[in-house]
């Protein structure tokens, strides 16, 4: 359980997440930002996560590609050979020589891909033959957009040659010196893809029902676990984003399904995951380019809070959390962490700049996707004192 004054845990309070300290519940979420030149993490991305490294605090990790297939972006990252592992070598230390805590997230972007990633200009695979709407575009390297293609529904066999290349992928990132990793099976990749029965409409036992939708998750969820242990495994869904066509008729009850299922793995290993990460209905209310009409504060609450309730461990929230929406969901213990997005790009000392409720940096959407390795980048700008230097943490 979190460490908490007598009026109980705050943002800012040290908080126990499994067999890691932390000094804060403020979360680096993954993000996509593609700098990984040819996909491998360059010294930019060193600095980049070294920037918003504070003692005792958690950062995940960009979307890490498990296999060849998985783009969508350009310059994404990925971690499923040699040389990749040794790249992000540099990354991790630079993390860990500021005392901060460092999980990959393992990602596989399943349909929400086009021919130019794929190796030999194959099709995307996903759990269905059905390709994303019209309404979607996707980022080709050459900076112009492109509708989704027709993805190759996987084979029933093939489908454990995929859950093969995220327990290698897990490997790789503890032999890079990752102090965990993250399966993302939210926001519309290939996981999710499987999840929601919005995409999935297959016939064998990987569909139709709610259990054979979460049968794929739960297979990497095994498999990643036994590879590298419970103790170093995050979760992250999404069951009421509907992020690039991702809708599910009975959100709650899917998130509650799969939290139910994750609880009674975790009762039979014995040991606990090391979190939930679950984003919230708010993410398509904030985001620019996401879909949805979100619903009230109180029913968002209320969906979170359920969630939450029910998970037996850890559980990070995320999804256009400000510093006052954040501090209210760590006090009512609504949520044990916070993971903060857009706001950590341009405010690489958020930490800080949330304790001391000073101005935020204003982020600039057009350079999310850039590759400069500079510019909207490692670029913003530090809280200084009075002799221009970083005001550590610490002294607060």
């Amino acid at each position: 359980m979190a460490e908490a004054s007598s009026q109980g845990p705050t943002l800012f309070s040290p908080f126990k997440m499994g067999k890691f300290n932390l000094s804060h519940r403020v979360v680096l979420a993954p993000m996509t930002r593609c700098r990984a030149l040819n996909g491998l993490p360059q010294p930019a991305l060193a600095e980049y996560y070294t920037q918003r490294s504070t003692n005792g605090g958690f950062l995940i990790t960009e979307g890490t590609l498990v296999s060849d297939t998985g783009a969508g972006f350009p310059h994404v990252p990925g971690i499923y050979n040699d040389e990749q592992v040794e790249a992000w070598k540099k990354v991790v230390d630079a993390v860990h020589a500021k005392g901060a805590i460092i999980f990959c997230q393992l990602w596989h972007v399943g349909r929400a891909s086009h021919e130019v990633y794929q190796p030999g200009g194959g099709s995307p695979i996903s759990s269905t033959d059905v390709p994303i709407s019209r309404r979607w575009r996707i980022l080709l390297p050459d900076a112009s957009h492109a509708t989704y293609p027709k993805p190759r529904r996987l084979e029933t066999p093939e489908i454990l040659q995929v859950v093969e290349h995220y327990r290698q992928a897990a490997l790789n990132a503890i032999r890079a010196g990752f102090d965990g990793i993250e399966i993302h099976g939210a926001h519309g990749y290939l996981i999710d893809q499987f999840l929601k029965d919005g995409i999935n409409d297959r016939t064998d036992e990987y569909g139709g029902s709610l259990a054979n939708r979460c049968k794929f998750l739960l297979q990497v969820v095994q498999a990643v676990v036994g590879a590298v242990g419970a103790d170093r495994v995050g979760v992250r869904i999404s069951p009421a984003i509907d992020h690039l066509d991702a809708v599910d008729s009975a959100p709650l009850t899917l998130g509650l399904g799969v939290i139910e299922r994750l609880n009674k793995l975790q009762q039979d290993w014995g040991s606990k995951l090391t979190y939930l990460h679950v984003t919230q209905p708010r993410y398509a209310a904030y985001g620019q380019t996401e879909s949805g009409k979100p619903g009230s504060d109180e029913e968002e609450a209320v969906f979170m809070r359920t969630l939450r309730n029910a998970y037996r461990g850890t559980f990070v929230a995320s999804g256009g959390y400000t510093r006052e929406l954040g501090i209210h969901a760590v006090a009512s213990r609504d949520a044990d962490l916070v993971s903060y997005g857009r706001l950590f790009i341009s405010n690489p000392d958020l930490v800080l700049r949330l304790k001391l409720n000073a101005p935020l940096t204003r982020y600039n959407r057009k350079t999310f996707y850039t590759q400069d390795p500079v510019v909207g980048y490692t670029d913003y700008p530090f809280l200084s004192n009075a002799n221009g230097k970083e005001e550590p943490l610490s002294r607060l």
